[in-house]
């Protein structure tokens, strides 16, 4: 029997089911609570994940699913022994056994599984941003019989947040613009774009960021209508005129507009900020480059051009740098070596004595997928949508969801620091 209670603002979900036997205490439970802290949240905030009414010592497994955008299943599993007061909280207990070892009250999350094949060559792709949310169910049981139940919704969108698409016929680029509700006051704005996957592969990021306030302009630069098939002799005019187009808009603080750019999009993120200091104010960058590298998947051509010159491969210059500057990287990157491009820029910009706060994370046992936001299964070997050929980013799939639960908040903190 199901049963919603209210209480503590209507945020705690509460289900009551009638246990079985249950071996390994003295007395088995009659009843089991499950209390989600954040029933409905954003995609990259902790649900807190309590259960109690159990009893002392009463082994329980604890399950979550979840289907993707392409309708496949994906499970998480841990099994945990209730404390002295018949109690389990996720985010602070071990797990006996599961798809994730250590105390973590979002492992049920990043570490589901699909229903066939290896986790380790797949990623869970969520339902479109477009469509908002997407839902994971919580399941108590013992000894066969379940005991409670809770689907709980992640959110990409938050309360009065809007989005449009942007061309290349029409707006002169590719892409779409994430903006918070209306009569929010001005905050510091992002223009987010990806690597040498192409597209626009930005977007659940850029929901997420506007969501918690922050313009957020995802753009696409190459593999979309209307632009270069691959990532070849791209204008960094053409980034230019979209941090112009975001700067434009209703409340962005055009003072504090910062560049994100992940792998390859990392050496345009810091030719912008060098390039173009009175319109973009700094960068972050995931899994960077410090220099300049030939094109894609051509390495023999040019990958950027400015003025209609192709920019030459070699270290890129920060002595013009007007804007806080942070680096993430995996130390186990098998891609490319950025733990030690990420030093590089931090030792760039001490050299050309830049007053803004600047430094290089990073997290050990992660790979190139160290980024951005949290709690997604995620692959550490996958099959690159441009060459086809399976890629070993490195890293474990446990290090990589350290490394963005660490890492999403640092970035927050410092967009909310350029607003203070």
């Amino acid at each position: 029997m199901r049963d919603r209670i209210s209480g503590w603002a209507g945020v705690m979900a509460v289900l009551v089911l009638v246990s079985g036997s249950t071996a390994g205490c003295t007395t088995t439970s009659s009843h089991a609570v499950l209390d989600v802290g954040a029933p409905v949240a954003l995609a990259d905030e902790p649900v807190h994940a309590r259960i109690s009414g159990l009893s002392p010592g009463e082994d329980v497994t604890i399950t979550s699913r979840a289907v993707d955008r392409r309708s496949v299943p994906w499970h998480g599993q841990a099994t945990y022994r209730a404390d002295a007061h018949g109690s389990i909280d996720l985010d602070k207990a071990r797990p006996t056994s599961g798809t994730y070892q250590h105390p973590d009250g979002m492992g049920l999350f990043w570490s589901m599984t699909p229903a066939a094949g290896d986790p380790g060559t797949t990623s869970f792709v969520p339902p479109s941003s477009r469509q908002h949310a997407y839902r994971v169910t919580l399941t108590v049981a013992a000894h066969g019989r379940r005991l409670a139940s809770r689907t709980v919704t992640r959110k990409w969108f938050g309360t009065g947040v809007t989005s449009r698409d942007l061309t290349v016929a029409t707006d002169r680029i590719a892409g779409r613009l994430y903006l918070p509700a209306p009569g929010t006051p001005r905050h510091p704005a992002v223009l987010a774009f990806g690597g040498s996957e192409g597209g626009n592969s930005s977007t659940s990021t850029a929901a997420l960021l506007a969501s918690h306030g922050y313009p957020t302009l995802s753009l696409g630069y190459f593999d979309l209508p209307g632009l270069p098939h691959s990532l070849e002799n791209i204008p960094l005019e053409y980034f230019a005129a979209a941090a112009r187009l975001l700067a434009a808009q209703q409340g962005v603080d055009p003072r504090h507009i910062l560049a994100m750019g992940y792998s390859r999009g990392s050496e345009a993120a810091l030719l912008l900020a060098e390039d173009y200091p009175g319109l973009v104010h700094g960068a972050v960058v995931y899994s960077p480059s410090a220099q300049v590298n030939g094109g894609f998947p051509d390495y023999a051509t040019f990958a950027w051009t400015k003025d209609g010159k192709p920019v030459a491969e070699k270290l890129i210059p920060l002595d013009h740098v007007s804007g806080p500057v942070t680096a993430l990287a995996g130390a186990d990157d098998l891609l490319w070596s950025s733990p030690r491009w990420a030093r590089q820029i931090v030792q760039e910009l001490d050299a050309s004595g830049n007053r803004y706060p600047h430094r290089a994370l990073i997290y050990p046992d992660a790979g190139h997928g160290v980024g951005t936001f949290p709690y997604l299964p995620a692959g550490t070997r996958l099959v690159h949508p441009v060459t086809l050929r399976e890629t070993d980013l490195g890293g474990t799939r446990a290090g990589d969801a350290v490394a963005r639960e660490a890492g999403w908040p640092k970035v927050l903190a410092l967009l909310a620091s350029l607003g203070s």
